[in-house]
């Protein structure tokens, strides 16, 4: 039998996650088995087993990318713009899932729908998930330190107000977007447009 290629298997690790994306989004992880994923992916039962070695695993994969799809936006501006305000930095992630589609870290088309109810999960498995907790702590901390001192320019440029505190507001940045983002897929507020402009003309500048 010939050896399959490395973009074959790239391509089929794909359609296994997007399968149990679907899944996760529809029936939610832990009442989603690996035979699940299997059918779903169209594919035989111990076919994940040669990609993932549990559907632990694959959460975190799936969890990664959604994080990473939401906070990659925040951190380019953060990092980019001389003195972003916080109703910026906010609105470079709303951006990101305004629409009904997303590419992952592959180019794929990933529904955003289904990436938002992974990600609402996720935080579920912080609380009782060492291997889920691990990385999202020091991805949160990432994200929030690089927000911090984007706005640290922002008030030495005016552009933010001078008595808010950088790293207070900060995790203010990622309250709202967790916020925004827990209404959309719970209540099915996508007024993502809306959301960022209030920001604008708000309290928060």
């Amino acid at each position: 039998m010939p050896r399959i290629t490395a973009e074959r298997r790239e391509a089929k690790r794909a359609e296994i996650v997007a399968a149990a994306r679907r899944c996760f989004a529809r029936d939610g992880f832990h009442q989603t088995s690996m035979p699940d994923i299997a059918a779903e992916a169209g594919v035989s039962a111990g076919a994940p087993y040669r990609y993932f070695t549990s559907k632990e695993e694959i959460i975190l994969a799936i969890a990664g990318d959604a994080f990473r799809l939401i906070f990659e936006p925040v951190e380019r501006l953060a990092e980019r713009a001389d003195a972003p305000s916080v109703a910026e930095l906010v609105a470079a992630a709303l951006g990101t899932i305004s629409g009904e589609t997303v590419q992952d870290a592959a180019g794929h088309e990933v529904a955003v729908e289904e990436l938002l109810r992974c990600v609402v999960q996720t935080w579920a498995e912080v609380l009782r998930n060492d291997e889920v907790r691990g990385p999202a702590a020091e991805g949160f901390e990432k994200v929030r330190a690089t927000v911090a001192d984007a706005l640290r320019r922002g008030r030495a440029a005016g552009t933010v107000p001078a008595a808010m505190d950088p790293d207070r507001a900060a995790r203010v940045v990622m309250g709202l977007l967790h916020g925004f983002l827990l209404q959309r897929v719970a209540f099915g507020l996508t007024d993502t447009a809306g959301f960022a402009d209030d920001l604008h003309v708000g309290l928060i500048l």
